[in-house]
């Protein structure tokens, strides 16, 4: 089986998508990679849901990607005196290291880290930004702030520092302890949250150990200013915009949307559009009108995948969210006005043999209206390079690595087939004749483009492109 469309979809899973049962209606709805949220999650659950989606990837016989989403430093205030006070706009308030419950006068913020790093001036939220204070003067263990926005201040609720850099790194003892059992059982993707800068990345991928491929959810605004670093480091992005609509003007993230998915798409690097994209669909059977066009935007910008988050995890009607989101995608790229966006965005190929070859697949295919484009791919580098170019034909990503098949699944386009490697010319030519043929991407009298690395099995070395027309039964025809 293959998808109609290109971009790719991401359901979390939960509560209500839990079962073996269900992990299969939601792939064949459009899932293609699965994210565990290991903030509700434990050990035992998520080996055993990895283990389903494991199974269900073995009886449907395609590549499934698992996307183990990492927790982050969570950052509370604490008690507070009947679970809740009243704050008045233009008070002072206390925050402190003191564990006594807190009142209308002051709480506990039991985070030494924060009052190391705050500065007069700084911004605190609480509670996704109800209550908002300004931070007037500061200590080791304290600091004085005025309520700008008043309201409810309850116990445990979180805080986010817009303008704060934090002395923490993005993984906590929690999350090293997550992503090593994840690793260990064989996920694709580990996101990392909490990400201020590139050491995060750096200190995270040496976690990893290359078990894993790093995505990093660009949710705090310290993240925006080192956006081009932290890229280079991350082998994919993620426009997390719950977090990131907290701690920006939420007016801003639209725009910051659309910039950071054409930064990743420059760089190729697969991105990830997350957050509320169907969320009425947790209540209700149908989507806003508002929410399909907040999906079909992503789309029409090109991202390379859209996720569902408490939509298909703890839903009334995950199924459905699924097929909406597949729907309203299919809908989108068979837009007339589809090719001509995708096309207006297209950046310029970088100065390497290898991105020459991608972007002279994507002009050959287009030149001589070539059915798909073959990618022989051992580390999934090829395969994402013809796919940043954006051709408007199926891609289909060859390789004999079933881990890159699975981390493929979350790039735009890309078909992924494991196959034996090659090791000669005439080969790659049959095999990728015959695999076009047999997945229904290229029939008899039609031509494919191929693109592979010489000599085979070197990872990055593509710099091969050849034109071969596939035969009755997928053969490739003998020529005279």
């Amino acid at each position: 089986m293959h998808r109609d469309r290109k971009v790719k979809i991401l359901a979390t899973l939960g509560p209500a998508s839990s079962s073996p049962e269900m992990i299969r209606e939601l792939f064949l709805a459009g899932a293609d990679v699965f994210r565990i949220n290991m903030s509700h999650t434990d050990h035992a659950t998520a080996t055993a849901l990895c283990q389903m989606i494991r199974d269900a990837e073995a009886e449907l016989a395609r590549p499934i990607g698992i996307l183990a989403d990492l927790q982050g430093p969570k950052l509370r205030i604490g008690e507070i005196a009947g679970g809740a006070a009243e704050l008045q706009r233009g008070q002072s308030y206390r925050l402190d290291l003191d564990t006594a419950a807190g009142d209308n006068s002051r709480a506990p913020l039991p985070h030494p880290e924060i009052f190391a790093s705050l500065a007069v001036g700084a911004h605190l939220l609480i509670d996704d930004g109800r209550i908002r204070l300004e931070v007037t003067g500061t200590a080791q263990d304290h600091a004085m702030t005025t309520v700008l926005v008043a309201g409810t201040i309850k116990s445990r609720k979180g805080v986010n520092l817009p303008d704060t850099l934090l002395s923490l790194s993005a993984l906590s003892p929690k999350d090293r302890a997550d992503l090593d059992h994840m690793a260990r059982t064989g996920v694709d993707w580990i996101a990392l949250s909490f990400v201020q800068r590139p050491d995060d990345i750096a200190e995270a991928k040496q976690a990893i150990g290359g078990r894993a491929a790093i995505l990093a959810k660009i949710e705090k605004p310290s993240a925006l200013e080192h956006l081009d670093e932290i890229m280079e480091l991350s082998d994919a992005i993620m426009v997390a915009r719950g977090d990131l609509g907290v701690e920006l003007p939420i007016e801003q993230v639209p725009g910051w949307q659309k910039r950071i998915t054409r930064r990743a798409r420059g760089a190729g690097l697969p991105v990830v559009i997350a957050t509320q994209m169907l969320e009425s669909m947790i209540e209700a059977p149908f989507p806003t009108r508002a929410e399909v066009s907040d999906v079909a935007t992503a789309v029409f910008e090109g991202a390379d995948a859209i996720m569902l988050s408490a939509e298909s995890a703890a839903g009334k009607y995950p199924r459905e969210a699924v097929a909406m989101m597949d729907r309203v995608a299919q809908t989108v790229e068979n837009d007339p006005n589809y090719p001509q966006i995708i096309a207006a965005q297209m950046s310029t190929p970088r100065a390497t043999s290898a991105d020459a070859i991608a972007d002279a697949a994507r002009q050959v295919t287009h030149t001589i209206n070539a059915a798909a484009i073959v990618s022989f791919t051992n580390s999934g580098s090829t395969g994402m390079r013809v796919a940043r170019t954006r051709p408007l034909v199926p891609i289909l990503a060859l390789t004999p690595n079933l881990g890159t098949a699975r981390r493929l699944s979350l790039v735009w386009g890309l078909h992924c087939v494991q196959s034996e490697d090659v090791s000669e010319f005439h080969g790659m030519v049959d095999r990728a004749s015959r695999i076009a043929f047999q997945e229904r991407f290229a029939r008899s009298g039609q031509r494919i483009v191929i693109t592979a690395g010489v000599p085979f099995g070197t990872p990055g070395a593509t710099n091969v492109l050849h034109i071969a027309m596939v035969g009755a039964g997928g053969q490739r025809p003998e020529i005279p």
